[in-house]
């Protein structure tokens, strides 16, 4: 792993509030732990040449959870990281799911992309897709609510 692509996951790291890392892929595996102050870092100072622009901060996982009310036989599907959400596997393809679609335990839901990789997301339950949460592109937080799924009781 090139040095810049380190500072590069440093960065993400501090703007993003996490304490530990650990990333593999072709070029190897490597693993960051922070300490001290755990917040989110603004940057120093801007790439040469380019605007440096947060993207919005998604509301809070608590928060959320909090204003929805579930049903018994209702359960949330869950960010298993910070990434960006997306609906469909390409920008030029139907999304996996729509609001009232009914799903299989293991089926791709969404997509979370995290520094250049995507992640399908599968649910964890057979059952119907009652509210999708995020915004095809929005940032998400871990454990951020996703969709609303409705299982039989």
């Amino acid at each position: 792993m090139e040095l810049r692509d380190i500072k590069a996951l440093i960065a993400l790291m501090r703007e993003n509030g996490l304490i530990e890392l650990e990333v593999e892929d072709k070029k190897g595996k490597i693993r960051l732990v922070r300490t001290g102050d755990f917040g989110p870092q603004p940057s120093s100072r801007p790439a040469p040449g380019r605007a440096r622009h947060a993207p919005p901060r998604a509301a809070s996982s608590a928060a959320v959870s909090a204003e929805l009310e579930l049903a018994a036989n209702q359960t949330l599907l869950r960010s298993p990281m910070v990434g960006t959400f997306y609906r469909s596997p390409a920008p030029d393809t139907p999304p996996f799911v729509q609001e009232g679609d009914m799903v299989q335990k293991g089926q791709a839901l969404c997509i979370i992309e995290a520094m250049k990789m995507m992640n399908e997301i599968e649910s964890e339950v057979a059952g119907r897709v009652v509210k999708i949460l995020v915004e095809n592109g929005q940032p998400v937080e871990y454990d951020q609510p996703l969709m609303v799924i409705e299982t039989a009781l």
